[in-house]
């Protein structure tokens, strides 16, 4: 029967897993937890394939339970049943650890059907998500458990596993691996922390490479066509998606052009070019704004350029954009401006429009009043001191000018002007 290379490869002491030095190194957290024997519920948060199933079986084997897993994708409450059925049997002798897979998946009753168990220590509960477990777990059990985030494995800690993989396939198949320098370098960059893609890499390259006379000639060019965009962790609607964008936003905001077309090109890879066109076309406002008024029109006009050739093309306008914005000078007086105003709306300040400012058009026959309002370009620099704001409001400041030489300009023009 097939066994996949990483489920045969799977650590089975701490000290083996790839990465997690923060919490498994000797003073880690979760490693101290671990030997002390006394295992709590918890909540094992990161991305896939960075050891959360391996370090669940390494406590349910250290703490001689018994270890069983569901998948909340296609689990049950019968399935939590059965499970509790075996408590206190010759299968559970040691007790259960139930690790369950992708917890954000269970509604609130299934995930509610836990806690009774999690709290008389019947059932130590493991559940992991590759999701926010605040955004996605419920607070009854999160409450009752303690999380612990699984970190992206840096490539320098997966080219070990991807080394070893070698080593392995290499005496089960009893062939001499001639690996083309960086290759194993490559596979461990280009699978994006994930230990568990690393290895079906390997296996994967093992099957397709050449071989002749008892060697086996492991190229860079064959793991390139393997591998493909295995980098790329992604998924619209969690938390990949919404980390990208916002590196993107803060870095066009921070000035970093080279980090900004660098988050453009992991969504344009996700094909995700709708959210980029957002957040670009946001920024221009957003972050640049007033400091330079022409760069919503540019960006719009790229934006629009994009739609049209759509990918891969679309990729050339877009880092035009992102490298305009991100060296554009930056204002954010006018999202300032709007929140406050905004507030202010929100909090009830609002009050009648005042009489200069309302339609006149809209007085019946027999009920027209004198409006008073006064026409701005008949008076010298088309500007006449009139009041527009609610009485409420009168004499509030929502825009302030930025400290840039566009808005500082505006400044100066309007100071002349008014006196």
């Amino acid at each position: 029967m097939y066994r996949p290379l990483a489920d045969e490869l799977r650590p089975t002491s701490l000290d083996d897993v790839v990465g997690q030095k923060h919490i498994l190194g000797p003073d880690g957290m979760l490693r101290r937890i671990i030997e002390s024997g006394q295992i709590p519920n918890m909540v094992f948060y990161g991305p896939s394939g960075t050891g959360k199933t391996t370090v669940a079986s390494i406590i349910a084997a250290k703490t001689n339970r018994t270890l069983r897993r569901l998948n909340a994708t296609n689990a049950s409450i019968a399935d939590i049943r059965a499970i509790i059925a075996e408590l206190d049997t010759m299968l559970t002798p040691g007790g259960v650890l139930l690790y369950l897979d992708e917890i954000q998946y269970f509604n609130k009753k299934q995930q509610q059907s836990l806690l009774e168990f999690m709290e008389d220590g019947r059932i130590t509960v493991i559940a992991s998500t590759t999701e926010n477990p605040f955004f996605y777990v419920y607070n009854a059990v999160l409450s009752r458990s303690t999380v612990f985030e699984f970190k992206q494995v840096p490539a320098m800690e997966v080219t070990k596993a991807v080394r070893r993989a070698i080593r392995v396939l290499s005496e089960r198949e009893g062939v001499r691996p001639e690996t083309e320098l960086g290759t194993e370098e490559y596979i461990a960059s280009v699978c994006g922390g994930d230990v568990r893609k690393s290895l079906n890499a390997v296996e994967l390259l093992f099957s397709a490479a050449r071989r002749e006379d008892g060697v086996i000639y492991l190229t860079r060019k064959d793991a390139e066509s393997i591998s493909q965009r295995s980098a790329m962790r992604y998924d619209r609607e969690g938390d990949d998606h919404f980390d990208i964008v916002s590196a993107l936003m803060k870095s066009l905001r921070g000035s970093d052009p080279d980090a900004a077309v660098h988050y453009l090109a992991r969504l344009l890879e996700a094909g995700d070019l709708i959210g980029a066109c957002r957040r670009i076309l946001c920024s221009a406002s957003e972050d640049i704004g007033m400091a330079y008024p022409q760069a919503v029109s540019i960006v719009k006009s790229c934006v629009d350029s994009a739609l049209q050739l759509g990918l891969p093309e679309a990729r050339l306008p877009l880092a035009q954009a992102c490298i305009l914005l991100a060296t554009a000078p930056k204002s954010n007086s006018v999202v300032m401006a709007i929140d406050v105003a905004t507030a202010d709306i929100k909090a009830g300040k609002a009050g009648p429009i005042p009489r200069e400012l309302q339609n006149v058009h809209a007085d019946g026959a027999g009920f027209e009043r004198e409006q008073g309002y006064l026409y701005p370009h008949d008076y010298p620099g088309h500007w006449v001191k009139q009041q527009y704001l609610p009485d409420e409001l009168r004499g509030v400041k929502y825009y302030q000018y930025g400290d840039n030489k566009t808005e500082q300009a505006a400044k100066a023009y309007w100071e002349k002007i008014k006196g």
